[in-house]
């Protein structure tokens, strides 16, 4: 009978249907494979950013940033005390020396001031402030590295002279300000992370010193620049 037509192109259906269903199983397989990778970054990646959030610390008050991670602490008539804030130290990691002008020099707010020795790569520094120099942290001359155990206190790099401190203060960070632009150096931060968090994290997701090495060897130092402001 004629009507077994309709029986003849369900059955050619029916196989165009297994063909298109099997299609699509292969492609779901295959594209899970392709992003094993791409799931294991996301997990480390969600495993790093509340780390981040607390790798490197600003402390509750009384210290002004320059936003090339330098800071001034006043300690009255117009003497600050000038050091490098957590991030600093930790974007390069094992300080192997720190070369400061000499005592009685002058420095200006936002020009090169001191630099910061760590394997063959020097990267220099801003000031803070403009002034004299008064007194330099001598014990960090013999043990640089000392300069992570508190940067905010017995690690400061020197005192100055600033007869323009409350000027130079209104171009500084402090506080709440303080605090959003760190937020915003750490998604930055984040950003260059990218794929390379393994390099950059050790285990249990907690950056390591020295990140700006283990994000690019070759140019390391350049990434530290941008963060510093210094060309």
């Amino acid at each position: 009978m004629e009507g077994f037509t309709y029986i003849d192109i369900f059955a050619t259906k029916g196989i165009e249907y297994l063909l298109v269903i099997s299609g699509l199983l292969f492609f779901a397989v295959f594209w899970r494979y392709l992003s094993r990778p791409a799931l294991a970054v996301y997990r480390e990646y969600a495993n790093v950013v509340p780390a981040l959030s607390n790798w490197f610390h600003l402390p509750p008050e009384g210290i002004y940033f320059h936003q090339g991670h330098s800071w001034a602490r006043p300690e009255g008539d117009n003497v600050v005390s000038v050091g490098i804030d957590d991030f600093a130290q930790k974007l390069v990691g094992k300080i192997e020396a720190i070369k400061f002008p000499p005592v009685g020099a002058r420095i200006a707010q936002g020009e090169k001031a001191w630099s910061l020795q760590a394997g063959s790569k020097s990267i220099d520094m801003l000031s803070p402030v403009d002034g004299e120099i008064l007194d330099i942290n001598e014990s960090l001359l013999s043990s640089p590295e000392a300069v992570g155990k508190d940067p905010y206190g017995e690690s400061w790099l020197m005192k100055v002279k600033a007869p323009r401190v409350s000027a130079n203060l209104k171009n500084l960070l402090s506080g709440e300000l303080a605090g959003k632009w760190m937020e915003g150096v750490r998604e930055k931060l984040l950003a260059r992370m990218n794929y390379n968090l393994g390099a950059v994290s050790q285990d249990g997701g907690v950056p390591v010193d020295g990140i700006a090495r283990n994000l690019d060897r070759e140019r390391w130092d350049e990434i530290a620049k941008e963060f510093f402001l210094v060309s």
